[in-house]
């Protein structure tokens, strides 16, 4: 290598109006491999570390994907007492989740070697989201590294505006956008979908996906012809015949019994038959190593598999007996928590969840810092998943990434019908709380907050609902499965999750395990999914199918606007107007630069009482009305009476009775309630009447 000069290969093309950079052996040169993806101002830097020796009593593949944001990038110095990065943020979690999702499919079933990829946002651009800029990194970085990646994979995101795909759209762009979706692939199928809808129709979702699968090309050639300017040498990569050759025997042995095992409809009866069988298969192999014996179960595992598939591709009935397209027996109920603002418990078959809706003031919403900025996040739903849901004991060490993840999709789902912040100025923080599980759980939490919104009395504009479908797939043959259970996604093709009202999808997720799933699979689990989402809505509305009033046990809110020139009444020298007021009645107030103001009680009483003083302090006084004051001062001329908070006026000595005063203090005190009427003004100053009222 030249001094002061390194040996870098790069490629670029042009992708949604920008051009975008692809260079690798610039930096962090000892990784196995490393891309820096440059787009405008926004560059990341992708790194992969593979273990070139497997891990041989690994039973899963080793993958770990973190996604992460410097805050330099942005020119910003973090907050708190020790102004550094620190555990990764939601939005972190979810981008990560994001990049994992389609890489873990690419590589070969048997290969358990360990690897690890951080996209690290080295400097950002606020008008381009750095997601993309991430899955593209990933998967040139794993493109060029020689592991048995059966990629390139491609990004897209897909926005609709004015009745137009837009690809790849600004931040700026999709706050007008119908939708906000993120597609991801290889050149042949789509492997992962993530988005958020207002309310679109199944045919809409659908272009969207092959509209990003499209323009996702460039991508996958860019990774491909970066690939062919480093020529990496392939990993030495060999099927494990053992575990093939256990397959075999077990099913040579056990195919009945397992079939039988998984025809219990009940999951603890149909567990205990399954293990029953796996203590038989043990028995029967029981001269193993530990480490044969590892493998002997990952057999036992693919029998399991195909057991299953090829019984439900036979058209025989699923594993708890149903067809193809019925949904599990629905209960709901709502008023479940009686102290709460709203509560649901709902019920489909095995999986349950049991949601409570809490509304608070403008300042219980979450405070985010992120690169471009402080936001304030005005809806949460967070989702938790304990270990009894699934009959299993575990330690609550916070949520995981499965946690958030779910979560984050239920909340996606609901954003679409939540009312204008304007019109309805509540933080409002949902909890989805997974007491059963047995499939579709994230499914389940979005029909649970649709229902516990409406029982607080939330004016959500339509109710919303999901549905998880699953696919098999064998070759020419497919079957697509409405409201999947737990066994069925993990033995299935695809997980397939779609929310919506009865106007259209809200939100989609789709995360598929093998190739070649063409449109038409898609369009039929859009519609299967469609059918059922109304069945679930007309169980949902037989229960409560319009928001309540807010109960009495709700916050008081109030928004109300005053002039601009008010605020600095409101507020008051060095904040002591706001601050007394909030001390004196218990309300929190909030008032905007553009003259809204926000008042937040307990109880109505003491949004009321906060109200009226507010409205005391902007109202003008009006010459010759009568005011109830109260005594703030006694002179030698007169008093000083408060009419209206704020505002003194001047009850001169001479204007407190018809009868002569020689002493002002003889008949007044600080502190009495007096009646006056505003009888005119001096430069500015209120002069005030008590004897104009005399009888």
């Amino acid at each position: 290598m030249e001094e002061n000069k390194l040996n870098t290969q790069s490629v670029e093309f042009e992708y949604g109006n920008k051009t975008v950079k692809i260079e690798t052996g610039k930096i962090a040169r000892q990784a196995t491999s490393s891309i820096i993806v440059t787009i405008d101002n926004l560059v990341v830097l992708t790194t992969m570390v593979a273990r070139k020796e497997a891990d041989p009593y690994k039973d899963f593949f080793p993958l770990a994907v973190f996604y992460q944001e410097k805050f330099y990038a942005a020119g910003k110095i973090p907050g708190g007492y020790f102004k550094r990065e620190a555990r990764p943020t939601e939005q972190e979690t979810l981008t990560s989740r994001l990049i994992d999702r389609p890489i873990r499919p690419l590589f070969p079933e048997d290969f358990k070697n360990e690897i690890q990829i951080f996209c690290t946002v080295l400097s950002s651009d606020k008008n381009i989201n750095p997601d993309i800029a991430s899955l593209i990194g990933a998967s040139a970085a794993l493109s060029i590294s020689g592991v048995p990646f059966q990629g390139p994979l491609g990004a897209a995101r897909v926005g609709f505006i004015d009745s137009n795909y837009v690809l790849n759209p600004s931040p700026e762009e999709l706050k007008e956008s119908l939708l906000d979706m993120v597609v991801a692939g290889t050149e042949d199928a789509v492997l992962m979908v993530e988005s958020e809808a207002n309310e679109l129709s199944e045919d809409l979702m659908l272009g969207s996906v092959l509209y990003g699968h499209q323009e996702m090309q460039k991508v996958i050639k860019a990774c491909l012809d970066l690939r062919a300017k480093v020529n990496p040498t392939p990993w030495e990569f060999s099927e494990d015949t053992l575990t093939a050759e256990f397959k075999n025997k077990i099913a040579d042995s056990f195919t009945e019994e397992i079939a039988s095992a998984f025809k219990i409809a009940d999951k603890a009866s149909r567990g205990e038959a399954i293990n029953a069988v796996r203590i038989k298969i043990n028995e029967a192999f029981d001269e193993l190593e530990d480490l044969e014996r590892g493998k002997l179960m990952n057999a036992f595992k693919m029998v399991e598999k195909d057991v299953v598939r090829k019984s439900i591709l036979a058209n025989e009935p699923r594993i708890d007996g149903r067809d193809l397209d019925t949904v599990r027996p629905i209960y709901v109920e709502t008023e479940v928590l009686p102290s709460v603002h709203g509560s649901s418990l709902f019920t489909r078959g095995e999986t349950q969840a049991l949601v409570a809706a809490t509304l608070g003031s403008t300042r219980d919403a979450q405070r985010i810092e992120g690169l471009n900025g402080e936001e304030s996040n005005a809806f949460m739903l967070h989702y938790n998943f304990p270990a009894y849901s699934v009959g299993e004991i575990g330690m609550p060490l916070g949520p995981k990434r499965r946690e958030i993840g779910h979560g984050n999709l239920a909340k996606r789902a609901i954003k679409a019908v939540l009312p204008d912040s304007e019109e309805f100025g509540y933080t409002l923080r949902v909890v989805s709380e997974i007491t059963e599980s047995n499939g579709s759980s994230s499914m389940a939490s979005v029909c649970g907050t649709s229902l516990s919104l409406m029982d607080a009395g939330v004016p959500i504009t339509n109710p919303v609902a999901g549905i998880a479908m699953g696919l098999i797939k064998e070759e020419n043959s497919f079957a697509v499965l409405t409201d999947i259970l737990g066994d069925e996604d993990h033995l299935g093709d695809m997980d397939f999750k779609v929310a919506g009202t009865k106007e259209g999808v809200t939100a989609l997720q789709m995360d598929i395990k093998v190739q070649g799933i063409t449109s038409e699979i898609m369009e039929s689990a859009l519609e299967k999914a469609k059918n059922a989402r109304m069945h679930i809505l007309e169980k949902m509305n037989e229960v409560i199918s319009s928001p309540k009033e807010l109960s009495d046990n709700t916050p008081a809110m109030k928004k109300i606007t005053v002039d601009q020139d008010k605020i600095k009444e409101i507020i008051g020298k060095g904040g002591a107007v706001i601050k007394g007021m909030q001390a004196d009645t218990g309300a929190s107030v909030d008032v905007d630069d553009n003259g809204v103001v926000t008042i937040f009680g307990e109880t109505q009483s003491i949004m009321k009482a906060a109200l009226e003083i507010i409205e005391g302090i902007i109202e003008d006084p009006e010459l010759n009305k009568v005011y109830e004051g109260k005594v703030v001062k006694i002179v030698d001329f007169g008093a000083f009476v408060n009419i209206l908070p704020g505002k003194d006026g001047l009850l001169h000595v001479s204007e407190i009775s018809s009868e002569r005063v020689e002493n002002v203090s003889d008949v007044l005190s600080e502190g009495d309630i007096v009646k006056v009427k505003l009888i005119g003004f001096d430069r500015g100053k209120m002069k005030l009447s008590k004897k104009v009222l005399e009888t």
